[in-house]
């Protein structure tokens, strides 16, 4: 018995689901729906224009926020109607398009080893990148304009201007201590508008704001700082991060009032604290001007610098020394530049007056600038300006490009010019002929000394005689001991004379033997007269001389 075989039937209608396709045609509609993911969800393409490239690398190169990628950068080129280079950056998300608006701000994160700390340690793993902060709100922008450093959140704290005369020892990221606690740091350092000075912009925490007051001082923090006031030596050595990266400190009363510093005040930055500390005089918002002075004095020690000084307070600076020979009078004359804050001269009794009016009418009526002396022993010079001198009132004249102060004469030298014609002349003295002198008359002075010890020897012998002679039994002797004594005496009179001689008349010794003396050549007399009697009748000492 023969098997039946199943009849096989071939079927012309196509299969999708047993078909072989089915397996591309579910990966065609994954990918197209990853496709429509991506491109739905892709986020914005932004440009970002920084000044140069600091380590950005396309398609490497990512942009965080809040420490999350948010976007990568596609290309970097240079355009030619742009200062700097362009950085193309696609956003990942369409969740980053509210914060690329007028409010964001970016900055190149890279790898950085300064004075003050290290930064962007995590860019040696994962490379430079683009940070960026910013807030909702606002329009969209496609093209932004990139930063230099890193942006400080305003609402975080805020900012403070400070004004230097050189701005040394300063600069961007430098500390700002209160008390030794860091508050803040420099944030921008550039130019005044006046090209005098250069304004510094220090951000302060919001904590450390209300500390922050209008008569606060602000002064650079010294490697080493050196007070001798008060009769003890004070040595201040800074720690090893203020020597690394500097600092600024600045002073407050430590009350914490609602007295918020005024829009536009400039705190001056000191160079010490001793300079922050001493008596200031003039307004807040220094009103300076140049003044030029011609003189012919040597100004050889008047340094670009150095101090204009009134009434003992320090008003203004040395600008610039133009130095040129006088062939009449063989001389260096000078033309000094300086610069003097006049609203020292602004008097507060009179609201309607400026100091600069104040100050010419100070010079009308004798105000002069004068070189001085500091000290005597260094030399250093100051420009005065005083009243202290015998030249009159005085005007200021019309220079080409500065106005001319009157000076004083040399005849009005003060204390410290004295003192130095002083010691001129101890100079100039002939020392050695003198310290001759003196030792001469040292010598000189010895003899008499001599002679008076000899003066005493022969008054010495003189009484022993008329001890001797007071001593006899019988009288017959008494003349010829009378005449030795009075040879004795005789021979004490020309010891004495020639030890007179010796000195001066006004001297104390010189009176003192003259009244001896005088008391001698009276008992000399006397005693003449007693010989006499004697001789004559030798027994009047008993019977008397009648």
């Amino acid at each position: 018995m023969s098997k039946q075989l199943p009849e096989i039937t071939e079927s012309s209608k196509f299969n999708l689901i047993t078909s072989i396709w089915i397996v591309p045609f579910i990966a065609l509609l994954i990918a197209a729906w990853l496709a429509y993911q991506y491109f739905a969800d892709r986020g914005p393409e932004i440009k970002i224009i920084f000044p140069k490239n600091e380590g950005l690398v396309a398609g490497q190169s990512v942009v965080k926020f809040k420490n999350v990628p948010i976007g990568k950068v596609t290309k970097i080129y240079i355009q030619e109607d742009i200062d700097g280079v362009v950085v193309v950056v696609r956003m990942n998300t369409k969740a980053s398009r509210p914060y690329m608006t007028e409010y964001a701000r970016f900055w190149i994160v890279k790898p950085e080893v300064g004075l003050s700390g290290v930064s962007g340690l995590d860019t040696l793993i994962s490379g430079t990148y683009i940070d960026v902060y910013s807030k909702k709100g606002g329009t969209f922008k496609e093209t932004h304009f990139g930063l230099t450093q890193p942006y400080n959140d305003s609402t975080r704290g805020e900012y403070f201007v400070l004004r230097s005369l050189t701005g040394k020892n300063v600069s961007i990221g430098t500390p700002v201590y209160y008390k030794n606690i860091k508050v803040g740091q420099v944030q921008y350092v550039y130019l005044s508008l006046d090209n005098h000075s250069v304004d510094i912009v220090v951000f302060i925490d919001n904590q450390y704001v209300p500390f922050v007051h209008e008569d606060s001082k602000f002064w650079r923090k010294n490697m080493i700082n050196v007070d001798f006031s008060k009769g003890n030596l004070d040595i201040d050595i800074a720690p090893l991060n203020y020597m690394l990266a500097g600092g600024i400190v600045f002073s407050s009363t430590g009350e914490t009032e609602h007295d918020p510093v005024s829009t536009g005040h400039v705190f001056p930055l000191y160079k010490s604290e001793t300079e922050a500390e001493k008596h200031m005089v003039g307004a807040f918002e220094k009103v300076k001007k140049r003044f030029m002075l011609h003189t012919d004095q040597s100004v050889a020690n008047l340094a670009i610098g150095s101090l204009v000084r009134f009434d003992g307070f320090d008003i203004g600076r040395v600008i610039d020394v133009k130095l040129s020979y006088n062939k009449t009078i063989h001389t260096m004359t000078g033309d000094i530049i300086l610069e003097i804050d006049t609203s020292v001269f602004k008097d507060k009794n009179e609201s309607n007056t400026s100091g600069l009016v104040n100050f010419y009418q100070a010079v009308e009526e004798g105000l002069r600038a004068k070189i001085a002396s500091l000290d005597p022993i260094t030399g250093v010079l100051f420009v005065d300006l005083t009243f202290a001198h015998q030249d009159g009132a005085g005007k200021i004249g019309k220079g080409k490009k500065y106005a001319l102060l009157p000076m004083a004469s040399n005849s009005s030298s003060g204390m410290m010019d004295s003192i130095g014609q002083i010691l001129d002349t101890l100079n100039n003295l002939p020392l050695d002929k003198l310290l001759a002198s003196l030792t001469k008359v040292v010598e000189e002075s010895a003899k008499p000394v001599e002679n008076a010890n000899i003066l005493l020897k022969d008054l010495k012998m003189t009484v022993k005689n008329i001890n001797r002679l007071t001593s006899k039994k019988s009288f017959e002797v008494l003349p010829d001991e009378l005449n030795k004594a009075l040879k004795e005496m005789t021979k004490t009179l020309k010891s004495t004379t020639k030890v007179v001689k010796g000195y001066d008349s006004n001297s104390l010794l010189n009176n003192q033997l003259s009244q001896t003396l005088e008391v001698l050549t009276k008992t000399s007399q006397e005693m003449q007269v007693f010989l006499k009697m004697l001789n004559r009748k030798p027994n009047s000492l008993i019977f008397g001389d009648n």
